[in-house]
């Protein structure tokens, strides 16, 4: 598995850039990772983003758009705007996570 530096992070990732080690992640990483995508994180973006990697502790994998959307209480609408164009893989990209299955 290919290992990058990224602003001073020394991490594993996959062809994509998706980390391959959930605990390589941390949120100095993140807002890192979230530049790179031309994301400025909030307490919204982060709200999310704790969600996400809460659920992905628990079921061992990334969460769909719809199950961020329900269980975390964030509209989708809401996502969208935050994480525009693709949201469940922008997140999933910025939470440290695997790309969610279905997504292109």
């Amino acid at each position: 598995m290919p290992e990058t530096m990224l602003d001073g992070h020394r991490i594993h990732v996959d062809a994509e850039g998706f980390l391959t080690d959930p605990a390589e992640w941390d949120e100095e990483l993140a807002d890192v990772l979230a530049a790179q995508i031309g994301l400025t994180l909030t307490d919204a973006h982060w709200k999310a983003l704790h969600f996400l990697r809460a659920d992905f502790a628990q079921q061992g994998e990334t969460a769909t758009l719809r199950r961020v959307s329900t269980l975390g209480a964030i509209p989708v609408k809401e996502l969208f705007a935050l994480f525009p164009g693709k949201p469940a893989k922008k997140m999933a990209y910025v939470a440290g996570l695997p790309k969610p299955h279905g997504c292109v």
